[in-house]
């Protein structure tokens, strides 16, 4: 039982008692289902109390005050509607309106603008005090993230999730007045900043100011190219959040008809990135086992997220050593493909055009890393389209998915472990990966696969873990602030690890810069969704036989046919890479 002390007050005529310290808005939407606007405000981030679209009235103050950063006090007595507050809020939602184009309907946030949502809501059906409207040109220089700060209404919420949980202060607000503009220190273009790729300044922001670059256009061009022949992979985290852009709940898995409609988009084969995850784990537990034998370049940090390497890059250097030389499961896929596949089915690498679903725009910006180029220089990636652009691209040919049939991967490279599933979870790699370390190590599969311990969600994890004779000392982290206090420790000698595992994005892949919009009820950054989508990833790994990747059948006869050995010359050629210290342009 909680003894923080309760504060009495009164809500539109009714008395509730709150916890001390509770704002208004908490007040008002936990006690009484009243749900009072709000833009800038976000749950999961500090308050700014910036957009005044939340003001109230309180007894007692003269002027109206923001709901969602006002604390209550005892005898607070508080109303959420009446003519004047109505008023106030729509001519806040005006001035905004009118500061903002108008082109709702060839955004690619109609539908799912919360600044249109709100005008709805709030009744604004004219504009009133249309004037001079700020002009900017959209600064598209990112392989990932694009600015339209003509959209921007300076809520600041993609500046506090840059710096609060990712920990990078790329995005920062310039200029005074009707000059003032979200972007980078010293109004440097994306490309040339610290942006990490990462895409949560994407996923909080309300409006179209923030979007993916997109590939849409790129790979309908390729479909339609007969000279090309197209395949599609699809990343773990998918199959988990995909369906919630066709209204089914979230958790729902909708693999059978993912592949259905992929089909029917016209890709002449469906790969699964779920086999090369299980490559992965193949190649990472024979990497971590040899460097554990040798007590050297310890602890391994896991490689899978594009986000986090150049959030290593950029910010911890000196631990670029540490990292796994494994390419991320995409990147091991694009090469088996241009290479392995194209040799067995005869066909040019320059004429296959490999298309990667991700939840994830980071991966936009890995696909053209130069160290995942052919030999000839063209990559190995041709597109990556986010799982909001696959949802787009699947109601633009008015493809029904929630009753379409199931149907299954493409072979090769379509049988994967249980282990894989799990990937697109935080901590999903790191269990993965001792499901066959640990087998590596003792001789023996592990007792129980279900590693819950290092299961993260909640952003941070330590643990010791006993396996047989030997403690292995872990760390999982997601979301760039909590990786932090675990490289910190790394860094200044604090704490021994022997693996840690980072993704970039908050509860991992299942929250990438590229998941679907939230439905209903739901925000980024929930964890209700994150936990739903992370259960169906579960749930998925655990209704299958084969949950182990280095006893994928699939996977040892890669090995026998083509790659040779684990951690092989060929092997090491095609599935590895390397990372190096990366700063911004200009500063060298």
């Amino acid at each position: 039982m909680s003894d923080k002390k309760m504060i009495n007050l009164v809500i539109d005529e009714t008395p509730v008692s709150v916890p001390e310290g509770a704002t208004i808005m908490d007040a008002a939407e936990k006690n009484l289902g009243i749900r009072i606007p709000r833009l800038c405000y976000h749950p999961d981030l500090s308050l700014a109390g910036s957009c005044r679209v939340c003001v109230v009235e309180v007894k007692g103050v003269d002027f109206l005050m923001a709901s969602c950063s006002v604390k209550v006090w005892e005898g607070m007595e508080v109303k959420t509607n009446s003519p004047e507050i109505r008023q106030a809020r729509r001519d806040i939602l005006e001035l905004l309106l009118d500061n903002h184009p108008q082109d709702c309907q060839t955004c690619e946030r109609d539908g799912n603008c919360e600044l249109q949502n709100l005008a709805y809501s709030l009744g604004v059906r004219e504009r009133l005090f249309e004037g001079v409207r700020k002009r900017r040109p959209v600064e598209a220089s990112s392989r990932s993230v694009v600015r339209n700060a003509e959209k921007c209404i300076l809520c600041g919420r993609c500046v506090r999730v840059c710096a609060e949980v990712q920990g990078i202060y790329n995005l920062s607000q310039h200029g005074r007045g009707f000059e003032t503009e979200v972007m980078p220190a010293h109004g440097a273009r994306m490309d040339d900043s610290v942006c990490i790729q990462c895409g949560q300044c994407i996923n909080v922001c309300p409006t179209a100011a923030l979007v993916e670059q997109s590939a849409t256009e790129a790979v309908w061009a390729a479909l339609n190219d007969p000279t090309k022949t197209v395949v599609v992979q699809t990343a773990p985290s998918i199959r988990a959040a995909l369906g919630e852009g066709f209204g089914l709940k979230p958790g729902t898995p909708v693999t059978g008809q993912m592949v259905t409609a992929l089909r029917r988009l016209g890709f002449e084969a469906v790969f699964d990135t779920n086999f090369t995850a299980d490559l992965t784990i193949v190649e990472e537990a024979e990497e971590f086992v040899r460097r554990f034998q040798a007590e050297e370049r310890l602890p391994l940090l896991t490689s899978c997220s594009p986000g986090w390497v150049n959030f290593l890059e950029r910010f911890y250097p000196e631990l670029i050593p540490h990292a796994s030389s494994c390419r991320s499961p995409m990147a091991m896929m694009s090469s088996l493909l241009k290479r392995y596949y194209a040799e067995k089915m005869g066909i040019a690498a320059k004429d296959l055009f490999v298309v990667a679903v991700m939840p994830c725009v980071a991966k936009k910006f890995e696909a053209g890393r130069p160290e995942f180029h052919m030999e000839d220089g063209t990559p190995e990636t041709d597109a990556v389209l986010t799982t909001r652009e696959l949802i787009w691209m699947i109601r633009c040919y008015g493809i029904d998915l929630v009753n379409l049939p199931e149907d299954a991967f493409d072979n090769p490279f379509g049988e994967s472990s249980g282990a894989a599933d799990i990937f697109g979870t935080t901590g999903g790699v790191m269990e993965a990966a001792l499901r066959s370390a640990v087998e590596r190590l003792t001789g023996a599969p592990p007792e129980k696969l279900e590693f819950t311990d290092v299961r993260a969600v909640e952003g941070l994890r330590e643990r010791e873990l006993r396996v047989g004779e030997l403690l292995l000392n872990v760390g999982v982290a997601n979301g760039l602030t909590n990786a932090k206090r675990l490289l910190d420790k790394v860094v200044n000698g604090e704490k021994a690890f022997h693996i840690i595992e980072v993704m970039a994005c908050p509860g991992g892949c299942i929250g990438g810069g590229g998941q679907p919009y939230p439905p209903q009820g739901y925000r980024f950054l929930d964890r209700r969704l994150l936990a739903a989508r992370a259960k169906a990833l579960y749930a998925i790994d655990s209704a299958k036989e084969l949950r182990s990747s280095i006893r994928n059948p699939q996977i040892q006869a890669l090995y026998r046919d083509y790659l040779g050995e684990p951690g092989g010359e060929k092997a090491h050629k095609f599935l590895h890479t390397h990372y190096a210290p990366r700063l911004p342009r200009g500063i060298r």
